[in-house]
C-alpha cells in the first residue's frame, strides 16, 4: 500500500475503535466499497461483525450484498420491506422527524428497517460508512464543481457533511426506538479533519469522472475487497432498496 492508503487504512481502523465498545456489532450494508471496506476492516480488526442489508423484494442491494457476503465469508441477514405496510412506515417516519426533505425521509426509513433487523438478532451498535461519499468525493455533484477549483470543492463538501450529520441525528430518534444505536465512525471530528487533508486528485479527478473516491477503492482493493464491489460506482441506499421508488409511488396515489 501507498503510504497515504496506508494513513488512510490506519485512520479508518483508529477510528472505528474509538467508536465502538462492544465486540458484536452490526453493519449497514449494501455490498458496496463503502460497506465492503467498513465491514473487512471491522472484521480484520477483531469484531464480531454482522452484516444487515435491507430492500423490497428483488432489489439490486439484496441481491447484489449476497453475493458480496458470500464473497467475504461474513454473516449475512437481509430484511425483505413489505409493500403492505411500507405506506404506514412512511407516514410514521414523516410524522417523527417533521420534515418534507426527501432524502431525510428516505435514509430515516431504511434506517427504520435496519434497526428493526438489528433488534430482531439482537444487535444493540450498527456501524455505518457515511462520511466516506462526503469526504471522498462520491457524489455526482462533486463532478459540477470541481473544475471551480479546490476552494468550491471544500465548500461543497463542508455543506454536505453539516447535512448528513444533522440528517444521522434524526436517524437516531428512529433507531431510538428498536433499542438500537446506529455508529458513523466517520463523522468523527478527527476523521474528517484528516480526510479534509488528503489532496482532492486522489478523490476526483475531473468533470467526467464517474468512479470517484479513488483512494478508497484502491485501500479496498489492497485488503481483499472484491473488485465488483471495490470498483462498482455509487449507488445511494434510497435507490439499491427501491425505497425511492416506492416513496415516490406513494406520493402519486
Amino acid at each position: 500500500m501507498t503510504n497515504l492508503v496506508t494513513q488512510t487504512h490506519e485512520k479508518i481502523i483508529h477510528a472505528v475503535k474509538n467508536t465502538v465498545t462492544s465486540k458484536k456489532i452490526g453493519i449497514a450494508f449494501s455490498g458496496g466499497v463503502d460497506s465492503s471496506l467498513l465491514a473487512k476492516i471491522c472484521s480484520d480488526i477483531g469484531f464480531d461483525a454482522v452484516l444487515l442489508t435491507i430492500g423490497f423484494e428483488g432489489s439490486h442491494d439484496i441481491e447484489f450484498s449476497k453475493k458480496i457476503a458470500t464473497f467475504l465469508g461474513f454473516r449475512h441477514i437481509t430484511l425483505t420491506i413489505q409493500k403492505e405496510s411500507f405506506s404506514s412506515v412512511a407516514k410514521e417516519i414523516r410524522l417523527k422527524i417533521k420534515t418534507d426533505n426527501l432524502s431525510w425521509n428516505e435514509n430515516c426509513i431504511a434506517f427504520h428497517y435496519v434497526s428493526k433487523l438489528a433488534q430482531e438478532h439482537g444487535i444493540k451498535k450498527v456501524l455505518t460508512s457515511n462520511g466516506i461519499d462526503e469526504l471522498f468525493c462520491g457524489y455526482n455533484a462533486y463532478r459540477e464543481v470541481v473544475e471551480n477549483g479546490e476552494k468550491a470543492v471544500m465548500a461543497l463538501m463542508d455543506s454536505k457533511l453539516e447535512n448528513e450529520l444533522n440528517m444521522m441525528k434524526a436517524v437516531d430518534t428512529v433507531s431510538a426506538d428498536f433499542g438500537v444505536k446506529i455508529l458513523q465512525p466517520l463523522l468523527s471530528e478527527e476523521f474528517i479533519a484528516f480526510a479534509k487533508t488528503i489532496p482532492i486528485e486522489e478523490k476526483i479527478k475531473n468533470k467526467d469522472d464517474l468512479i470517484r473516491k479513488h483512494i478508497i477503492r484502491r485501500l479496498a482493493l489492497s485488503i481483499g475487497v472484491p473488485s465488483d464491489s471495490a470498483l462498482k460506482r455509487k449507488k445511494a441506499l434510497q435507490y439499491g432498496s427501491l425505497i425511492h421508488k416506492n416513496l415516490i409511488n406513494l406520493k402519486k396515489t
